[in-house]
């Protein structure tokens, strides 16, 4: 009885060992977190016109206009404001898996900052030669304010 009883005690001193281990290893879990819901990254248009503020997940927090930005073409605007917010949402993602990386990349054996910085680069590497130009949509026909509208729907069609 007495082996049974030691196998027994040795395999619960195990298991609290990894519990422990298990504790070190995410004890940085929490301040991860609050840097996560802290990350604020701001891009600046090299014209100055354009300011995003992008944060973690890549959730554009704010989009400022200068006047001289109001003052600019349709297109050369939308290409400011694109390309300013590409640029903060990218930093922020990098610096979110930054974070990740830091507090848990070694513990899982992965290096998903240079994953992200790799797929990055092939992404503006493939669509550096296929810049979106402004296409105004086409005008929608005038309604007149009689119209019955309790058969639209919100995606569009009419049912």
């Amino acid at each position: 009885m007495s082996a049974d009883l030691e196998r027994l005690t040795a395999e619960f001193e195990g298991f609290q060992a990894r519990i422990r281990q298990a504790e070190a290893r995410f004890s940085g879990v929490g301040q991860m977190q609050e840097q996560l819901a802290e990350l604020e990254v701001v891009a600046i248009s090299p014209d100055r016109s354009v300011r995003v503020v992008a944060g973690a997940g890549g959730a554009v927090k704010d989009i400022q206009l200068t006047p001289d930005a109001l003052r600019q073409a349709a297109p050369t605007l939308a290409a400011a404001i694109m390309t300013t917010l590409r640029e903060a949402v990218a930093e922020a993602v990098r610096r979110q898996v930054a974070i990740v990386d830091e507090t848990v990349g070694g513990e899982l054996g992965a290096n998903t900052s240079e994953h992200v910085r790799q797929a990055q680069a092939e992404a503006w590497a493939a669509g550096a030669g296929t810049a979106t130009q402004y296409q105004p949509s086409q005008p929608r026909a005038a309604r007149s304010d009689d119209d019955d509208f309790s058969h639209d729907s919100i995606y569009g069609s009419r049912g």
